[in-house]
């Protein structure tokens, strides 16, 4: 089997994989690109394994007149850059200690080293420069099947890191077939593993939810992560009833994993994903329009599109209900129109007094759905 993607007759990769494999070292892509050349899906990183230990993919690299970057080098990755854009290089490893966070690692020469060391079946297919498949695990039925599985052991895979908890399931919704549900024994395995999630970082966990939260239809994934505790592990009180329903209104160009997080709830967000200051806004402001009415033209003036949308798209998935045929229409309205008052209107008044009645002028504009003219609001 052969992977035929456009990126393997790119320049600068073909000057990677020749610079590699001068001195007879294998090297391999491997991981995400693989994966998604094979089913057909964009990938945005290209990572490469070799036999060659860090410091000869530096000589290697540096012979044939490319930058060589130690980037991580104690765990055998190096970063070659060929006219500005970087590729990683990583060494065939295996884990010699693992504590579910980090790994101490020793080098190897055997690809099943290396392959034993990933997390799903399906990321640990290689492929030659020429494209030809290497399967040393037998995760090609898997791909096909898009049935994600842990390597082996699941509880093993899992203990190893207790980030793959949480992969588990954003791969299960990126790339798993709804019609086969989710793999049992890694779903027992997460369960079995709930303590670890502990360990980790926050913004470790936020970026994944992020990821989970963003995928086309989130649900299932969800609600398995509910049912096997770890929801509530890493947000508690957080539950999944409403996001069938919101998955159901939305469409795909209104899909944004803030929507499906104001939707989740759970106790103290922002904390518990290490929200971003602009993300925390936008979720606080989503909030206050839903618990106090506010129409989305209003939301869309005050808070801005994301806001406006998202709050709409949420209140209707948790009345179970379906949004304003005309939601779009009113967000547009609330973009485009500019209060008609400055401060230049109001000559005689200063200080607190003037900020008393621009605030006042325009909380009336914006009930009366932005229709009172300037002269009206002056009166």
């Amino acid at each position: 089997m052969k992977l035929s993607v456009d990126w393997l007759n790119k320049p600068e990769i073909i000057a990677v994989m020749n610079a590699l494999q001068a001195q007879g070292n294998q090297a391999l892509f491997v991981g995400g690109c693989v994966r998604n050349g094979l089913l057909n899906v964009p990938c945005t990183d290209i990572d490469i394994s070799t036999d060659a230990r860090p410091e000869q993919t530096i000589v290697l690299a540096k012979n044939a007149g490319l930058k060589a970057v130690p980037t991580g080098i104690d765990h055998g990755t190096i970063t070659i850059l060929v006219n500005g854009e970087p590729f990683e290089v990583t060494s065939f490893r295996k884990d010699v200690e693992t504590d579910g966070r980090r790994a101490v690692v020793a080098f190897s020469d055997d690809i099943m080293d290396d392959a034993r060391r990933r997390d799903f079946t399906m990321n640990a297919i290689y492929a030659r420069a020429d494209g030809a498949v290497v399967d040393p695990l037998n995760g090609l039925p898997d791909l096909k099947a898009r049935h994600v599985r842990f390597i082996e052991n699941a509880d093993q895979r899992i203990a190893e890191d207790f980030l793959r908890i949480l992969r588990f399931f954003r791969f299960t919704a990126q790339y798993g077939d709804p019609a086969l549900g989710i793999d049992e024994d890694g779903l027992a395995a997460c369960a079995a593993g709930l303590n670890g999630l502990e360990t980790l970082a926050k913004e470790r966990i936020g970026a994944e939810m992020r990821k989970i939260l963003g995928v086309s239809n989130p649900a299932p994934v969800l609600s398995a992560m509910e049912h096997a505790g770890v929801l509530s592990r890493i947000l508690e009180g957080a539950s999944a009833k409403f996001i069938p329903i919101l998955a159901h209104i939305e469409r795909n160009e209104q899909i944004h994993w803030i929507t499906r997080l104001a939707v989740l709830g759970g106790a103290d967000q922002v904390n518990a994903l290490r929200l971003t200051k602009v993300e925390a806004a936008q979720l606080r402001a989503i909030k206050k329009v839903m618990e106090t009415g506010m129409r989305p033209s209003a939301a869309a003036f005050e808070y801005g599109e994301l806001v406006a949308r998202s709050s709409a798209l949420a209140l209707a998935a948790m009345c179970e209900t379906v949004p304003a045929a005309d939601l779009e229409e009113m967000i547009s309205r609330g973009l485009a129109v500019v209060f008609p008052i400055s401060a230049r209107d109001l000559p005689t008044l200063k200080g607190k007094e003037l900020g008393d009645a621009l605030r006042v002028s325009r909380t009336r504009w914006i009930a009366s759905e932005f229709e009172l003219s300037k002269e009206e609001l002056l009166a």
